[in-house]
């Protein structure tokens, strides 16, 4: 976490940035720097990238602000689709995930709140660099310790249903 108090300006390159599977994530905002109160990431999305199974948060609130492109998501029972301009609130508690519905490149801007959650972006992207298959048992103790429930089995339904793939683009 990165502590702040002062005024800055985050330029369209600054922050770290890194691969989380089918998306990037670019870190803009840590919780160390409002006290707590919510973080910020990008994400890049490929076109008709799946961001993620279906999951469900029981810390925090996420708000997904359309940058550019065309979003998906499946939020417990309802579809919605935001364009630029538009804001896609998930709340914690809900089952949810999101993707790419279009044929271009997306962008979101993901609040975060409280912060925190953050810190899971940041050790899945450190745990998928280290190459190959991510261990599945590392990939539940990390999600437990955020709070967070995945259904990897909604992964083949949501990639058909939606046209969708998940991981690395197809070539």
């Amino acid at each position: 976490m990165t502590e702040s108090t002062t005024t800055r300006v985050l330029g369209p390159k600054d922050g770290k940035a890194g691969r989380l599977g089918s998306i990037g994530v670019r870190f803009m905002i840590d919780g160390g720097e409002t006290n707590g109160g919510f973080s910020l990431v990008e994400h890049p999305m490929p076109p008709q990238a799946l961001a993620a199974p279906l999951h469900r948060h029981s810390r925090e609130d996420e708000y997904s602000y359309v940058l550019e492109g065309r979003v998906g998501a499946l939020l417990g029972d309802e579809v919605v689709y935001g364009e630029s301009g538009d804001l896609i609130f998930k709340p914690r508690g809900q089952w949810h995930t999101f993707w790419n519905a279009g044929t271009e490149p997306a962008r979101i801007l993901e609040f975060i709140s409280p912060a925190g959650f953050e810190s899971y972006f940041e050790e899945l992207v450190d745990l998928l660099e280290r190459g190959g298959v991510p261990d599945p048992d590392a990939l539940a103790a990390l999600a437990a310790r955020y709070g967070l429930e995945v259904d990897l089995d909604s992964i083949p339904r949501l990639t058909q249903e939606y046209g969708l793939h998940f991981g690395k683009p197809p070539e």
